[in-house]
């Protein structure tokens, strides 16, 4: 599903230039789920924004479902994103003054996807927010809100799953939800999901875990082979 191969990107400039991604080679089977862990500063969030597509590299290439996106343009990159990759975010990105159905639906609209208030309806009911529909995300808690960011991402049925700390601004037990929510769409759907977490816990659930320091990967376990892959 993913191979990154010698992939290598300096952000910033001069004197303030950072190599946060050092000739890293990464391959990710259909299905996996894959914990990205590390100290503060090790690259795991930049990589995930390389697999998400939102930051480009300065060498090596990237492959995600047979589709290399090294040399692609912006808008085809954008335009593979909405199809195949949804993305959560520790921070829930909801946009304030929409509901949480709107908050579903409008992305999918912009998408040209038909039926797209039916399917972001039927996402939020998904994750057990059938009865928050019109509420806005100062009304949700951060649980709920975090669902919705969920939905979100599960509405396009996306092939590959992102989430950067998904449970990083919850508390203990509604992490704990959060994540189970995370995994059991995971296994229903058999997508693939790549996620990095400072919680031992959340990162001991994922299939392999692969360890960065210095943006660098000094340990990525084994890939699963077909036959332990989720089936899609």
């Amino acid at each position: 599903m993913i191979d990154l191969k010698k992939a290598d990107l300096t952000l910033g400039r001069a004197a303030a230039a950072v190599h946060v991604l050092k000739e890293i080679d990464l391959q990710i089977s259909a299905g996996e789920s894959v914990g990205i862990v590390g100290p503060s500063g090790s690259g795991k969030s930049t990589l995930l924004m390389v697999l998400a597509g939102l930051e480009r590299l300065d060498g090596g290439e990237i492959v995600i479902d047979d589709v290399n996106l090294t040399h692609l343009s912006e808008d085809a990159v954008a335009d593979f994103r909405g199809r195949n990759i949804g993305i959560v975010f520790q921070s829930f990105h909801l946009i304030p003054n929409m509901t949480a159905l709107e908050n579903v639906a409008v992305p999918l609209e912009l998408a040209n996807v038909r039926d797209a208030f039916a399917i972001a309806r039927r996402e939020l009911e998904a994750v057990g927010l059938g009865e928050r529909l019109t509420h806005y995300p100062g009304q949700l808690s951060g649980g709920e809100q975090q669902r919705v960011a969920i939905a979100r991402a599960l509405a396009p049925m996306p092939k590959l799953l992102i989430a950067d700390e998904p449970t990083g601004n919850l508390d203990g037990e509604t992490g704990r939800q959060v994540a189970d929510l995370l995994f059991s769409k995971q296994a229903e759907r058999g997508m693939t999901m790549v996620l990095v977490t400072h919680d031992p816990a959340l990162a001991a659930r994922c299939g392999r875990q692969v360890r960065m320091r210095s943006g660098e990967i000094v340990a990525a376990g084994q890939p699963a082979t077909p036959a332990q892959t989720v089936p899609a």
